[in-house]
């Protein structure tokens, strides 16, 4: 049953376009809901530099097994802080490679910006992202032209694009 849902949303989400790709200079870093080539370059070198705590520090990278491969792999992230919580968001929806390594890993991970943290990432339900999206646009300037949303609409606008938009809760591991 989740896999069929899963699908549907990965598949409504292969007949949109990406409104990123519509911005100038975005059109180099993202196509068809993927990081080009340049884009992957781009965000690797970001996640180093966040790693070593360089940077805001709502910029984190997110280091998490590969789910083929086994190997860490490092992404480069925006944080969202709602209601004293703090939260990840897939700007490009389903498909993020980052989403499907967190999910078949279970949420465990590590956060890096400066310190390593291990963390376990918990997915919210689709019904509850609409104000973390919001939340989230506030500070990932670029990452919110990739919503088809104003990154000043009202949280109802956002309750409708919420299924295609993963979030996951930070939540520390002892």
């Amino acid at each position: 049953m989740a896999d069929r849902f899963s699908e549907r949303i990965v598949m409504a989400s292969l007949r949109r376009d990406d409104p990123a790709e519509q911005r100038g200079a975005l059109r180099f870093f993202y196509r068809n809901w993927r990081p080009t080539r340049f884009g992957r370059a781009w965000n690797r070198a970001f996640a180093w530099a966040s790693g070593l705590g360089l940077g805001p520090p709502f910029l984190v990278t997110l280091l998490v097994r590969g789910r083929r491969s086994g190997e860490l792999r490092a992404n480069i992230l925006v944080t969202a802080t709602y209601q004293g919580q703090r939260y990840l968001v897939s700007m490009l929806g389903e498909r993020s490679d980052w989403v499907q390594n967190v999910r078949a890993a279970r949420g465990m991970g590590l956060i890096k910006h400066g310190r390593t943290v291990p963390v376990r990432l918990i997915e919210i339900a689709p019904d509850k992202r609409a104000p973390i999206l919001k939340a989230w646009c506030q500070v990932a300037t670029s990452g919110r032209h990739h919503l088809p949303v104003p990154f000043d609409a009202p949280v109802s606008s956002f309750e409708e694009i919420s299924a295609d938009y993963p979030v996951f809760r930070i939540d520390p591991v002892s």
